[in-house]
């Protein structure tokens, strides 16, 4: 719990801000990662579908081909995970607007982020100083990112007037 409580300390909530601000419900919303951090990221895009948000999570046989001016979020602790860097190079190069959410500010998803959350929690690949948890692998990351992204969307929710009611009226 320490742990997590000093990562999310040091989530900036002007990043936040500025991903609410960037988000509408006339765009349509691709949300993109690999292994536990991708199953954190499709509970977001189920919590904004939720919201009355039109969502899709990359890689399922129902998700359509992104356009121009659609909203992409790429998820990756490290900011490097393969087939996520590909996805958003390629979502970048047809008009997509990205908003990235990495550990790394300083990574490939990184600088292709038009926004950027950074979520600092240690993610698989740290070692020695880097590594600043007991947990295994990219779990401190994975956790944090799941806290962050509900932050997200409860922030959205206040912005776009989404009561719990509402919400729960869109759950199966």
């Amino acid at each position: 719990m320490d742990e997590i409580n000093s990562v999310l300390s040091k989530v900036d909530r002007n990043q936040l801000e500025e991903a609410v601000n960037f988000i509408s419900k006339d765009t349509r919303i691709f949300v993109d990662g690999e292994g536990r951090s991708g199953l954190m990221a499709k509970g977001f895009a189920m919590r904004l579908m939720h919201l009355g948000y039109s969502v899709y999570s990359v890689g399922e046989t129902i998700t359509p081909a992104v356009q121009k001016n659609d909203i992409y979020f790429s998820v990756s602790g490290s900011g490097e995970s393969g087939n996520v860097v590909l996805n958003t190079k390629k979502a970048k190069e047809k008009g997509c607007s990205i908003i990235a959410v990495t550990s790394k500010a300083e990574s490939s998803i990184g600088s292709l982020g038009d926004k950027l959350i950074v979520v600092p929690g240690t993610t698989k690949g740290d070692k020695g100083q880097e590594r600043k948890s007991v947990q295994l692998l990219s779990s401190l990351f994975d956790q944090s990112l799941h806290i962050v992204l509900d932050a997200l969307c409860l922030m959205l929710s206040e912005k776009d007037n989404v009561s719990n009611g509402e919400a729960t009226a869109k759950h199966w």
